[in-house]
């Protein structure tokens, strides 16, 4: 599923983001979606979104 389109990250969505501050080593972060911050239906980088974890950052890969 494409990590671009709103829709396709719901919460409970377990899903691996990019943090800011590793957007330049791509390190990822594996985490279940609490909240959904992008407001836009699509975003080129990835939709933005809060883990459970508190952490924020912009969907990469979603897990199956």
């Amino acid at each position: 599923m494409e990590p671009t389109i709103r829709k396709n990250v719901p919460r409970g969505t377990r899903v691996m983001i990019v943090q800011k501050a590793h957007q330049k080593t791509g390190q990822l972060t594996e985490g279940i979606v609490k909240d959904i911050l992008t407001n836009s239906s699509t975003h080129p980088r990835g939709i933005k979104v809060r883990l459970e974890s508190g952490i924020v950052g912009r969907v990469q890969q979603i897990l199956e």
